[in-house]
Parts: structure tokens; sequence; C-alpha cells
């Protein structure tokens, strides 16, 4: 830009000024205060700062006033060629020197749109001006060929009132103006150039920052630039400087607003060392390093922030032997089973000023160490680990205890793995020689997962009567066979790792007594929910607790043997998952003594005891009777793998014949060791089909049938025959002897017997009936047993006499027979005839009461109520049916 003076002007009043000021001259010379009141200030530069808005005027300071002494002057700043003054104010400034003054000045409108221009007066006391001084002109743009836009590609203040101006070149004007997409009303600014007012500018949330601002003039061109919204810079914040190493010194801050994103107003950082003559040092964003100055304790800092719209800073002090947070350079991790070596190096020589570290591989777990190697390395031991597992260790330090210096990142590393095995045995009891074959038995145990464990093998040894002997194992055998003799043997079984450790699993094999026997099995009941609950009793001590072992299919010769080790106590709990419902268990509990393993207990049982399945075994021929039959059986009860607990045998015998199917006869057993059963009262020449099965508390399991036929029974001739024979041997012997028996078995001489006659009897009785009155009798009644067929009315006496003596009272019939009522017998009361227990007792027995009503003269009433008595009918009894009861 192009600074002019009103000093160009033609040579006659240059020369016109010339004079004068000389004149003036003069006359300061001659008289200090006339001096002073026609002096004329001089602008001796008009320049645009960086940012084309700001205006900065540079004059000569007044020699005549006292240095250090602030003046006021009247500033005036007009615009375009007709001088429009835009700016009026007085402006108090001192001196940069003995020579000259220097003032900035704001402008609204960017400076390159338009002319300005700027004189300047000295105000004497404050009230008295001088001169003014000439016009120092700040030239606007002056384009020729194309339109040009200001402000062009500048960063503009958020929140801020612009102006935007469009300069066209001459003969051209400016049709319409707009900013961010949006037109705006024209503002003329002198004859040619136009501008636009935007209020508040804003940060566009969108991802293009950049606002685009347009102008269209009358050669329909259209113009496009960008411009730039942001904001000033913040004020650092929590500023915080520490050393790792006492050379370098770090200081990191808060930025305050985060920055715009492809911000195009780029921050400047610079750090400053107050109390040193050390230049300031540029910066990063958030942090700043530089070096220890020597022999230099306390700092006092200032951080300077600064960009295209303005300026921040901030000041800090700090003592640096308190901001020491020790750096760890390396550390290296040498993993064990159960612990871990840690080693590193701190940076820098910290030696004598009391560096402490901590390490930890846990996050619950600290490890403090005291490093003072003069080398710098540290080293500690991290222990109480898991074999197998994975482990991230972390480190820290710090000087005299202070302040903690950050974590390192952490270091991953896995423990070595550490096996044990599980070891048991079996034993096989010799029957004759002393020898005796052992059948070791183990299962590998891990303690972690963080890696694959590979087992090269397993070691073997086993010592009795100071013999040693050892044997190798493939990896993949998990058992193995040893003969030991009658002595105590002890045996060591040990895995071999490629990488880790091994703890070997012992046992001993006590010395074999013959007098030690098996304990009796106990009955043992479990259910598909809890499993199996086992309790047994301790005998002596057992320091190393127990051992329970079983099969887990099969019988001893194909049996998978599981085992379980009770540190304490004498109760185990086995969860039915692992068994099947229907398969039977023993249990062999055995104590852990010094000596060796002693057989304790042997429990067996069912989580659901099934019904048997085998079928008892049936010797043949069956042996039978007429009335009897003998059953033989044989049952293995040592088949264990589906078969329950055997309560006795159940014989169903049942008749081949069709006519008496369904009717069966059950015979129990209740032995469930015994192996034989007679059943009897069975018909003779028939033929049964008899089913032999055994029976658990759940029923009874599949039957054996047999089928046998009874013999044929001749002993009742015999009881027959022999009577008849005996008779028959009687009369012939004594048949010579009729005579003198026939004599023997004659009535005695003179004996008058007489012969019953019932026809008199009959007659008798009829006479006494017929002379007595109604109030003479008896009243009786008669109940009649309906034992036989009914009596009809014609009935003869011959037929009566003839009925047998069970049938002599028929049912009464449902109607009455009219009789003569000289023949009725009126009997009324209670009569019950003689009858035999065995009659009563039959189900066909009827009762039926008779009533004989011939003696009364019954009204008709009677009649009604007589007829309607269920128990009571009127029957006439014939004199000859009364002779035959009579007779009876």
């Amino acid at each position: 830009m192009r600074v002019e003076l009103e000093s160009d002007r033609p040579p006659s009043i240059m020369s016109l000024i010339s004079f004068c000021s000389l004149f003036a001259l003069l006359l300061m010379f001659s008289s200090g205060v006339c001096m002073d009141a026609v002096w004329r200030p001089s602008i001796s530069r008009v320049q645009a700062l960086s940012d084309e808005q700001r205006l900065m005027v540079t004059w000569r300071a007044n020699t005549s006033g006292l240095v250090g002494e602030r003046d006021v002057y009247q500033v005036q700043i007009g615009l375009t060629e007709n001088l429009t003054i835009v700016y009026n104010a007085s402006v108090s400034v001192s001196p940069l020197d003995s020579h000259q003054y220097t003032w900035t000045w704001t402008s609204a409108l960017p400076l390159e749109c338009e002319d300005h221009s700027v004189r300047i007066r000295r105000l004497y006391n404050r009230s008295e001006p001088s001169p003014w001084s000439d016009w120092a002109v700040h030239y606007g743009a002056r384009p020729e060929k194309q339109t040009q836009i200001f402000p062009f590609q500048r960063v503009l203040r958020e929140g801020s009132d612009v102006l935007l101006c469009c300069v066209p070149p001459a003969g051209v004007h400016i049709t319409s103006m707009a900013f961010d997409n949006s037109n705006y009303n024209l503002i003329s600014v002198g004859d040619r150039v136009k501008a636009i007012a935007v209020k508040e500018l804003t940060i566009p949330d969108r991802l293009i920052k950049p606002l685009l601002f347009s102008c269209s003039d009358s050669t329909q061109q259209t113009l496009h630039f960008w411009n730039y919204v942001s904001f000033p810079p913040s004020k650092p914040c929590n500023i915080s400087c520490v050393t790792a190493d006492m050379a370098t010194v770090t200081c990191t801050w808060d930025p305050g607003r985060e920055p715009i994103p492809f911000d195009y107003n780029v921050e400047e950082v610079k750090l400053r060392i107050q109390n040193s003559d050390q230049v300031g040092v540029a910066c990063e964003p958030l942090s700043c390093s530089f070096p220890v100055v020597p022999r230099l304790e306390e700092y006092n800092i200032t951080v300077v922030v600064r960009n295209q719209l303005g300026e921040e800073r901030e000041s800090h002090s700090f003592n640096l032997s308190d901001r020491v947070f020790p750096v760890v350079e390396s550390d290296i991790v040498i993993p064990g089973v159960t612990d871990a070596t840690l080693s590193w190096i701190v940076r820098g020589n910290l030696t004598g000023l009391g560096l402490h570290c901590q390490a930890t591989a846990d996050p619950n777990s600290l490890t403090t160490v005291n490093c003072q190697n003069v080398s710098g390395l540290c080293e500690v031991k991290l222990e109480h680990l898991h074999p197998n597992s994975r482990y991230s260790s972390r480190l820290r330090c710090a000087v005299r205890g202070k302040r903690w210096g950050d974590w390192t990142q952490p270091r991953t590393f896995i423990t070595y793995p550490l096996v044990t095995l599980d070891l048991w045995r079996r034993i096989e009891q010799p029957s004759s020689s002393h020898t005796r074959q052992v059948t070791l038995l183990w299962t590998p145990r891990f303690t972690g997962s963080a890696a694959e464990v590979n087992i090269r093998g397993y070691a073997l040894q086993w010592s009795q009567g100071g013999e040693n002997r050892t044997r190798r194992q493939d990896r993949g055998q998990t058992q193995a066979g040893v003969s030991v003799g009658p002595g105590r043997c002890d045996i060591t079984v040990e895995a071999v790792l490629d990488v880790g450790s091994s703890v070997p699993a012992h046992i001993t094999v006590s010395q074999l007594d013959h007098r030690d026997g098996l304990p009796a099995e106990r009955r043992l009941s479990g259910s598909l929910a809890a499993g199996f609950n086992l309790s047994w009793h301790e005998q002596g001590s057992a320091p190393c607790g127990h051992v329970v072992d079983w099969c887990t299919r099969g019988s001893k010769e194909s049996c998978d043997l599981k085992w379980i080790k009770v540190p304490e106590g004498n109760v185990l709990i086995l969860p039915a998952e692992h068994f099947q419902a229907d398969q039977r268990y023993t249990f062999s509990i055995y104590a852990c003594t010094e000596h060796g393993h002693t057989l304790l207990d042997r429990q067996t049982g069912y989580l659901q005891e099934p019904k048997p399945q085998q079928l008892p075994v049936v010797q043949e021929p069956v042996h039978s009777t007429s009335s009897s039959v003998t059953l033989v059986w044989s049952y293995d009860e040592e088949d264990l793998t589906r078969l329950g607990f055997i309560t006795g045998f159940l014989v169903t015998v049942q008749e081949a014949s069709e006519r008496s199917q369904g009717h069966m006869t059950n015979v129990s057993v209740a032995d469930p060791h015994s192996n034989t059963v007679t059943i009897e009262g069975l018909s003779e020449n028939t033929e049964y089909t008899l089913c032999l099965s055994a029976l658990t508390k759940e029923g009874p399991g599949p039957p054996a049938r047999v089928t046998i036929r009874t013999a044929t029974n001749y002993s009742y001739l015999v009881t027959i025959l022999a009577p008849i024979l005996f008779l028959l041997g009687v009369v012939v012997l004594l048949w010579p002897q009729r005579k003198t028996l026939k004599e023997f078995f004659a009535y005695p001489a003179g004996m008058n017997i007489k012969t019953l006659n019932l026809d008199d009897l009959q007659h008798e009785t009829r006479e006494k009936l017929q002379h007595q009155t109604v109030e003479e009798f008896v009243v009786s009644e008669i109940e009649i047993l309906n034992v036989g067929r009914p009596l009809t009315s014609t009935q003869t006496d011959a037929e009566l006499q003839n009925t047998p003596p069970t049938s002599a009272f028929p049912s009464p019939s449902p109607s009455s027979v009219s009789l003569p009522s000289d023949d009725c017998v009126s009997l009324i009361g209670h009569y019950y005839p003689q009858l035999s227990a065995e009659l009563l007792q039959r189900s066909d027995f009827q009762k039926s009461s008779l009533i004989n009503r011939s003696y009364f003269n019954p009204t008709e009433e009677e009649e009604e109520e007589d007829s309607s008595e269920a128990h009571q009918v009127t029957l006439s009894v014939t004199d000859d049916y009364v002779s035959h009861i009579l007779h009876e």
C-alpha cells in the first residue's frame, strides 16, 4: 500500500510552507511559549497490520516536552476521497523513545475497501490545540480488470459483526452480494464500493466449516471466496511441570476450548522462563519441554498462546526437586511356577535421591523395593502366583516417596505349569503264592489353563526290601501294573514335562496280612435327586484321610475304577449325575495311614433299585406227588450289572385247564438265599403251570415257567375196600354161629312192648281242642322256615310222611287256602322248632310267620291290617298235617 502525505503538492505551495516553517522556528527560539503554540505535528508513517483491519500511525514526538511525559493528541480518520470523518477522538500516548509516538486503530471496514486518511494535532494542557498535521493517506484497493472481495480468505471472530465489501474496477457496478448462500442489502461506501453487514458470526455445525462470500457485478461475473469463522485462544489452565531424569522438564496444561477440526486459525504456543536469560521455547498445543537450567531450582514460566484473533498467557512457578517423576525405560519378566522376577532400569541418574519403586502382577497386591543400585538396575520377585496363569506386570517409581510416576504399560507373562498326579492302586490278593499284582492308576491334575501343558511321559519308581526299580511310561498311559511281594512297598509316580514342574505322587502298599478279612457289605440307598450319601465309622487314626473307590461299569474283571480322596471327615456326597440309575455300585472305603491303606467298610446300593431281570434256573425234573410239587432252583446273585437286592421269591400256581383259568395261588419265599419250596394242597392228576420269579422292593422280576401234572391217588380204594373186606370176613367167621347170635339179640321173655298208634293220638288231641274255650288257649306264633319245596294244599298224608325232615317246613304261599274252621288251630306267640345249627347257617334258609286266628271273628279293618303285614300269612292246616307235626 502507498502512503501519500499532503507535502506532495505543487512547488509554490511547498515554498510557502517552508517559509512559514522557518518563521515559526525563528519565533520558537526567540520565545519558548510562542514556539510551542505554533508547533505542528507531522505523521511519518501510516501502516496496515497483517489482519488488514488495524491501522498503525507513527509520528515524531515533541522534543520540547519532558521525557516520559504522556501527550494528548486529537486524531481524525477520514474515509474515501471525500474525507468523511469516521473517527474523531483524543488519545493519550507515550513515546516509544525520545523521538516518536505510535498509535493503532481498528477499523470496522477492511482497509482494502476504501482510502483511509489520518491527521493529528497536539492538545496543549489538554485544551489548546496545535495546528493539524497534513493528511496521511492509506489507499485502498484499485482493481483494474476484476472485482475484488474483502476480507479475502481471512479468519473472522466468532460472535462479531463484520462488514464485507466488493471493490469493482472503474466503470463496473456491484449488483448483489451474498454470504453463506444468503443475499444481503447493499451498503454504499464511496462511489463504487459496496458492502454488506453480517451480525453475530457463528461457526457452522457441519463438516465443511468455511463460509462462502460471493459478489456479482454489472459484467455478469460472480466471484466466490472462502472466509473462516473461529475464536481467540483460550488461556492455558492447570499447568503442571515434571522431570523424569533431572535433565529435561516437561510441562503440560489444559487447552481450554477444543479446537475446530481443520481450523484455518492456527495457534502458536511459546514458553518463556521469566527468571532466566534463555529465549522462549516453541511448544506443542498441549505440552512443552525444555532443558533444565544449571543450578536453577525455582522456575517461573509463562505460557503464551496466540492465533490470528488474539493472544492469551498464563504463568506458573515450581521447585524442580518436587517435580521428579521417575520413568521406567525397560523392564524384563522371568516367570517361574508360582513366582516371577521383574528387572527394570530407570531413566536418568537418580542415585542419592531415595528412589523407590512398586511392582505388581495382581491388582490386590503391591511389592515395594528400594532401588539404590548405581547402575540403575532394579529387581524384585513377585510371589504367591498361580501356576500356568496369565499375568500383567506393571511398575512405577518415586523419589523420596513424594509423588509416584505413571504406571508402565502392562507386560503380559504366563507362569510355568505345575502338574500333580492323583495316584491310587488296585491290589489282587494272591490265592496261594505270596506275590501280589498291584495296578497303579493315576490322573494328572493341572492348575491353570493359560497354556497347553505337554507331558512327555511318566517315571515310576518303587522300592521293597531295599531294592529299587524304575520304569518309564508313555504320556498316553495312565496306569501300570507291578508285582510286589508280601512286604511293604513304597511307590512313586512323577510326570515328565518339557517346561514346568511336577510334584511326585507317593503311595504305600501295606504288608500282606492274611488275618485281614473283607468287611461285610452294607446296603446303601441313593436317590436320583441327592445321589449317594456315604458315611462310615472311623477305626483308629487316619492322618492322611480316607479314599473311596468304586467301579463305574461292569464286573471286577472289566472294572473302570474311580476314586475320590477325602482329606478329612467321614462323610462323602456323590452327585447323581455321575451314576446310572439302575446299576448297582459297591463303594470301598479305605483309611490312609503311614503304613498304607486299610479297608474299613464296603457299601453297595442303587440310585433307583430296578426290578430283577434275571430268570431263576429251575432244576429238572420237578418232583411232584398227587397233592404237592417241590421246586428247586438256582440264582446268580453275583451278576451285579442289572440286578436289584433280592428280598425273596414268588411262586404262582395256576391250573392249566380251561375251566380253571384265572384262579391262581401265590406262594412267597421270604428267604432270599433259599432255593427250594414245596406247594401242597394240589389236586391229583391235574396239570399246573408254575411261575418262579425273584423279588425286590420294586416288585417281581421276569418269571421262569414250568408245567407239571400231579400223580393219581389210589389210597382211597384201600380205605373203601378195607372195611368191606373186614365185614365179609366177620360174616364168614360168624355165619356158623348165626343162631346163637339171634338168641342173644332177641327181646327178653315177658316184656310187653306197645306200639305207638298215631290214629288214637290224633283223635285224643282233637277231643281236647273241641272242649276248650278261646281264653284257655295259649296264643303262639309259628315262624315257618323255608328249607324245602313249598307245601301245597293238594299234598296227601303219605306225601307228608315221605318228606325229609329238612323239608318239613314249607315256604308260605302268597295266597291263603281256606279250610273248615273246626280244623284250624290258632297259634300265637313265638315257637321255633328244634333245627340243627347247620340248617340255620344255610344261605337259602327263610322264615315265615304263621298266625292262626280261626277262633276270632275279625273285622274288615283287622283283615286289612292282617293282610298288610309282610311276614304274616293265614294258612289252613289239615288234620293230617297237624298229626304229622306232632309225630315228628
